[in-house]
């Protein structure tokens, strides 16, 4: 069997590449989110055999805010693949060691990952985290407070939801500081159809959104923004919808902030708390301390529409 190469990758490498991903996520093209990134093939490594890849990391730095209230730049892993046959052998810790080495040039202070298989990551500095939210039945339907108005919207509204998450999340330790190109791109490529957008306005005005995806017997909101009047008019329309399509759950996967416990009844009928246990840090330039704090910091909370 011929030896393997560690390296960025190349445009010539996307047909095996894209097969690579195939493989590993076949429910999920991984690479339409990648192509977003302008600079994916610099910040993509491989391992290669005989001109093909067999295994692949890709990171990209995103502007993460902190514990202290300060902004991390911080590189973000993700499309961390090996094909079936290639497994066991390293490659993944291997590959790992070149993005954290690029992040370490390019300034991250730390690294972020979201995974169902922790133990992949262990072997090159990760550690994991919890993210707590809450669950259960929908709350009985009720009408928007007066002068407001829930509608469904589309992705010609993020401009102007864009200043309500700005809000919603200036202090937020683990969320992302989004620029125009999240939301021209990415947040778009992450809530898109059949991921509904709802808007609240109050008279007119837009006032806060609410994203949220449905299934049979289950809908899951994903990510808010706006005060606690726009919360409650916005989960006063999700638990109408749920009775409507006789769904019997309802996970709230939202932060343990103020504004969204006291809108939380509107939307839940006997809360149950849940733990997501995916996230995984590494240190770069920062200490472990520092990443401790914005992981464990109350209200901390990384939103699905920042995934790689």
């Amino acid at each position: 069997m011929s030896a393997v190469g560690y390296r960025t990758a190349t445009p010539e490498d996307l047909p095996s590449l894209r097969s690579t991903w195939a493989e590993a996520f076949p429910a999920t093209d991984v690479s339409a989110v990648w192509a977003i990134d302008p600079g994916r093939f610099g910040r993509t490594f491989v391992a290669a055999r005989d001109a093909r890849v067999v295994a692949a990391v890709h990171y990209l730095p995103r502007r993460l805010r902190a514990a202290d209230g300060t902004v991390d730049l911080v590189g973000g892993v993700a499309n961390v693949a090996t094909r079936p046959t290639e497994r066991g052998q390293g490659h993944v810790r291997r590959l790992l060691d070149l993005a954290v080495t690029a992040m370490t040039v390019d300034g991250c202070a730390w690294a972020l990952l979201f995974t169902g298989t922790p133990a992949v990551y262990r072997g090159s500095g990760f550690r994991s985290f919890r993210l707590g939210y809450t669950s259960g039945r929908p709350a009985a339907p009720t009408a928007p407070p007066e002068g407001w108005t829930v509608r469904p919207g589309s992705w010609t509204d993020w401009p102007d939801l864009a200043p309500l998450h700005r809000t919603f999340n200036a202090r937020r330790p683990l969320s992302t500081v989004r620029d125009d190109h999240d939301w021209q791109h990415r947040v778009p490529a992450w809530y898109a159809p059949p991921t509904e957008l709802l808007v609240a306005r109050r008279h007119g005005e837009p006032a806060g959104y609410l994203v949220r995806k449905r299934s049979a017997g289950l809908v899951r909101v994903v990510e808010v923004a706006g005060g606690a009047e726009a919360l409650r008019a916005l989960f006063g329309a999700v638990a109408t919808t749920a009775h409507t399509d006789r769904a019997e759950r309802c996970v709230a996967r939202l932060p343990a902030d103020p504004v969204v416990g006291a809108a939380l009844p509107w939307l839940l009928s006997d809360p149950v708390p849940e733990v997501d246990e995916t996230g995984m840090v590494r240190p770069v330039h920062a200490d472990a301390a520092r990443l401790a704090a914005t992981t464990g910091a109350p209200g901390a909370f990384h939103w699905p529409g920042d995934y790689l």
